[in-house]
């Protein structure tokens, strides 16, 4: 059965201001996700409070509003959220700039939220069906495996590996590995009934979606990718503000979007931590020479996925480097 989440925003000023913009924001995610307290309801309680109670929000969980994570983009552009929380790797192919950050060494997970959202006005074009409210990226993405441990690219060879993305499908491919796109909702089964062998994905999910169940190894060290994810508005919603109140929804989202990357840091350390002292359980940090032949696997696609964005016209090259600060 879903769950409405009422943020306490929403709460409080529901009843007094039953002429005010109630926001629906929808999320696939399960309700008990830290997603809910430590970005969603001090998102909420920013719009509420310097609106003076005229624009409120009220969280949807666990697909409420409509089954299938991929679909979160669609269901944003034909109204049926005001707000969706999103991966932009879901619908690749709308974002090839904004999935750029995705590739091993282009952002330091800790800091690329705050470089993209200093370079927001590069990724405009790719967000013009939506209003783009916030952009914000995970922790690392490491190797879950159920059964077999990874100590060496050679590990990987003939496994079936879900990725959430094309670009890092592409990265597991050059370690050896079969991707496998799916929905995180969707890994526990997965790997449980051995569909896949393992997963892609950051340690935050150890406890949200209950992966510590169904794995037995993690694997870390080399560089990885780093997934990234998106809060956008329907376009009519946000047209529907006024200019102080969309200045307002824009400015609480950069907010939310540092708040939601620091959540994510924080709670995937502390997972992680949790799941390394858990008997049956091992986190395995690769050696320096063998996260040199991941790192050097990789490096190719990085280089290659830049160079077909840039030969596609779109401003790749450029967007790394200032990511970078070059």
């Amino acid at each position: 059965m879903f769950i409405k989440t009422l943020t306490a925003a929403a709460l409080v000023l529901a009843a007094p201001m039953a002429m005010a913009d109630d926001l629906k924001l929808a999320d696939f995610q399960p309700p008990t996700h830290f997603v809910v307290d430590q970005v969603y309801a001090p998102f909420a309680a920013t719009l509420a409070e310097k609106t003076g109670g005229a624009v409120t929000v009220t969280t949807y969980m666990g697909g409420e509003l409509g089954p299938g994570p991929v679909e979160q983009y669609n269901r944003t552009v034909e109204g049926v959220t005001d707000i969706a929380f999103g991966l932009p790797g879901y619908t690749a192919a709308n974002f090839p700039t904004t999935l750029l950050t995705e590739l091993p060494g282009v952002i330091d997970p800790a800091t690329g939220t705050q470089a993209v959202q200093d370079n927001i006005d590069i990724l405009s074009n790719e967000y013009r069906r939506v209003a783009l409210v916030g952009l914000w990226n995970n922790a690392p993405n490491l190797l879950f495996t159920s059964e077999k441990p990874i100590r060496s690219l050679e590990d990987l060879s003939g496994l079936k590996i879900r990725v959430p993305s094309r670009n890092a499908g592409l990265v597991v491919e050059a370690w050896g590995a079969t991707p496998v796109s799916m929905p995180a909702p969707e890994i526990y089964n997965a790997m449980q009934t051995g569909v896949i062998d393992g997963a892609m994905i950051d340690a935050t999910t150890l406890k949200a979606f209950k992966l510590a169940e169904v794995t037995n190894h993690i694997t870390m060290g080399m560089d990885t990718t780093v997934s990234s994810f998106f809060m956008i508005m329907n376009r009519d919603s946000f047209g529907d503000l006024t200019d102080d109140q969309q200045q307002i929804v824009l400015e609480a989202g950069k907010e939310a979007s540092i708040a939601a990357n620091k959540a994510w840091m924080r709670v995937a350390e502390s997972a992680l931590a949790d799941f390394a002292a858990t008997d049956g359980k091992e986190v395995i940090t690769l050696s320096a020479d063998e996260a040199a032949k991941f790192n050097a696997a990789s490096a190719p696609v990085v280089e290659k996925v830049i160079a077909e964005a840039d030969a596609a016209g779109l401003p790749a090259s450029d967007y790394v480097k200032a990511l970078k600060g070059e």
